[in-house]
């Protein structure tokens, strides 16, 4: 059932287009042959009896893909209340979900959702009752007790066998990776970045039950110690990466491990103030603000994958601009080129989620995932500012009006 093309899918041809291969880093003028929400061929215009689109000589992306989503999380967090009904968990997912999808994120990974609303409205969009991007599910996060996500709706457990029994319900209940908490972050007053919440031992419990199901562990994570512990107990993703030295990014390099910066986080001023959040908050989030861009920075030179994931809402604006664009452009400010940092919101994510022979370009085979822009964004990433349409799984989900 994963990945169904959807409910409304047609078959067309788009002409005039030109394809931004990401593996190559060409482009490729002509016509993209939908079928069965499906890509079938790209090149030159053929004889195909379907109705065509006409691309206008606008450049065609795959779809965005969002690696680090909250939908269900609340801002302020001083008004988060993990008992609300399950309902409006629902509701709020599905609403954001809309909102990303039609800015041209048409795939978002989760990574800990209060209610597991993120498999419910997964289950909804496939089965064709609701539209939203694909949604690769990271369920409910598990932390210590008084640990980062506590009180964000993630689930607490304290000793390895109790952390190991967590994970197979997560996995039992639908979750395509597991979701830990290592270290402090920015939501908690008293915390710091690199402070160890878990041992050794309760991350490698999680990590064997992932691995038994064929999946993998993605860690919130700050740096220091307990990012270097989790890496070597087989850590596959770091969240954030605030604080990262050289003997993290060396880590990260010897464990083929990816990371997340979510630079976003620590440069959203504007986007933070609207949605009213508290002081000290934007203040501890604005400080990390140039060890978090050095870290990624440092981790780029390294040859460490860097992916777009934005822990805000992935459809929402900062300055006028969606926030998932914003963390691409972010990538380059980390030194990638603009293809690279392409890449992190396409072609890499789809890697991780070890869907690659399906989302993240643009191939006969894959889904028709796709967002037209007006100019060319392996020259300039702010090319994606400006979406024309919005297309999944071979059906247009959103058009700008003339």
């Amino acid at each position: 059932m994963r990945d169904r093309p959807g409910a409304a899918e047609g078959d067309f041809r788009l002409d005039r287009a030109r394809v931004v291969d990401v593996r190559s880093g060409k482009i490729v003028e002509g016509s993209v042959v939908i079928e069965g929400g499906r890509i079938r061929r790209i090149g030159a215009p053929g004889s195909e009896d379907v109705p065509v689109v006409d691309a206008a000589r606008r450049y065609v992306v795959p779809g965005l893909i969002n690696c680090h989503s909250h939908l269900s999380i609340v801002f302020p967090f001083s008004e988060w209340d993990e008992h609300e009904p399950a309902a409006m968990t629902a509701l709020r997912c599905y609403r954001r979900g809309i909102d990303a999808l039609r800015s041209g994120v048409t795939t978002l990974r989760t990574v800990s959702e209060m209610h597991r609303a993120d498999m419910a409205l997964r289950a909804m969009i496939e089965q064709g009752w609701v539209e939203g991007p694909r949604i690769y599910s990271g369920g409910c996060g598990i932390c210590v007790t008084g640990g980062h996500g506590a009180g964000f709706g993630v689930l607490i457990a304290d000793g390895a066998e109790a952390f190991r029994a967590e994970a197979r319900r997560e996995i039992a209940a639908g979750a395509d990776h597991l979701k830990i908490f290592l270290t402090g972050g920015i939501a908690q007053r008293n915390e710091t970045f690199d402070e160890p919440q878990m041992t050794v031992e309760e991350i490698a419990a999680v990590v064997s039950v992932a691995r038994s199901k064929n999946t993998y562990v993605t860690a919130h994570a700050g740096g220091g110690r307990a990012l270097r512990e989790a890496l070597d107990a087989g850590l596959a993703c770091c969240e954030h990466g605030y604080f990262l030295d050289s003997g993290d990014v060396r880590a990260l390099v010897d464990h083929d491990a990816w990371l997340v910066p979510t630079l976003a986080v620590t440069r959203s001023s504007e986007w933070m103030e609207r949605n009213r959040f508290a002081a000290w908050t934007i203040d501890k989030s604005l400080e990390a603000g140039d060890d978090h861009l050095a870290s990624a920075r440092r981790a780029a030179e390294a040859g460490v994958r860097l992916l777009v994931g934005t822990d805000l809402p992935p459809g929402e604006t900062d300055r006028g601009s969606n926030i998932t664009v914003r963390e691409v452009e972010y990538l380059v400010d980390a030194g990638l080129s603009p293809l690279e940092a392409l890449r992190g919101a396409t072609l890499y994510p789809a890697e991780l989620m070890r869907a690659e022979d399906r989302i993240g370009s643009l191939e006969p085979g894959c889904f028709a995932d796709m967002l037209l822009v007006d100019s060319n964004p392996l020259e300039d990433v702010r090319a994606l500012r400006d979406v024309r349409m919005v297309i999944k799984g071979g059906k247009i989900v959103w058009q700008e009006k003339t």
